[in-house]
């Protein structure tokens, strides 16, 4: 995959879609910090929302990885967490969707045979 080229309209169309993932997230974790801030009751839920936070910002910064190498992989998870429509990356090569598809496949394989690992 590392030596698969991408043309300049297959790259606007996944700058387009990554960035509307990664803003549904934030607009989503915009609203779950505004409630648990609004739940604030004691001064050490200050630090439970700075714990949440950390956790969040690493797996933000774990799955938003914009290397045309890794794009395959964060498409199929944000298609598989919700975040992401496969109509949204409509535009990219065949042989890019096929491998966001067998990804997508195997992984929910994995989730029926293993249910909580996720």
């Amino acid at each position: 995959m590392q030596d698969e080229t991408w043309t300049k309209s297959e790259k606007a169309v996944a700058r387009r879609a990554f960035d509307a993932a990664l803003d549904r997230e934030y607009t989503a974790l915009t609203d779950e910090v505004r409630r648990r801030a609004n739940s604030i009751a004691e001064p050490h839920h200050i630090w439970a929302l700075h714990d949440f936070l950390t956790r969040t910002r690493k797996d933000l910064d774990q799955k938003y990885d914009y290397r045309y190498s890794q794009l395959d992989f964060v498409f199929a998870r944000l298609i598989l967490d919700g975040w992401l429509s496969e109509a949204e990356l409509t535009g990219l090569a065949e042989e890019k969707l096929a491998r966001i598809r067998s990804l997508l496949d195997m992984w929910r394989e994995d989730l029926i045979a293993c249910p909580g690992s996720r």
